[in-house]
Order: structure tokens, then C-alpha cells, then sequence
């Protein structure tokens, strides 16, 4: 997709679905840390803990 297409489809997502949008690319780089060894299991499960608890993501979007 193109940048053109990311920021249209990003102007038609409301702001619950945008939340949930920038928790899933935040947790996709964290996960790719921990694959990569660029942090440790525990410092991708705190760094995720922080994250779900500032963001205020639910038990059923995680």
C-alpha cells in the first residue's frame, strides 16, 4: 500500500480504532526487538505491560 493509501485509510478510522491501530504497530516493533535480540524477554514484557496500561488497551484487544 501507499503512503497516499496508509493516510486515506487512516482519516476514515475513528479515534478507539486508531488507538487500537498505533497499539498493534507499537507491539509489532517490540516483538521485532525481541526476535531480532535487541531487548530480553522480560524487557519486551515490561515494555508491554507500560504500553496495554498507558494506552488503556483491553483484556479483549491485546
Amino acid at each position: 500500500m501507499t503512503e497516499a493509501g496508509k493516510s486515506d485509510n487512516w482519516a476514515t478510522l475513528s479515534p478507539a480504532e486508531k488507538k487500537l491501530e498505533l497499539f498493534r504497530r507499537q507491539k509489532e516493533l517490540l516483538d521485532t526487538f525481541l526476535a531480532t535480540g535487541a531487548i530480553s524477554q522480560s524487557q519486551h514484557d515490561k515494555s508491554l505491560n507500560c504500553l496495554i496500561e498507558k494506552m488503556g488497551i483491553g483484556e479483549e484487544n491485546r
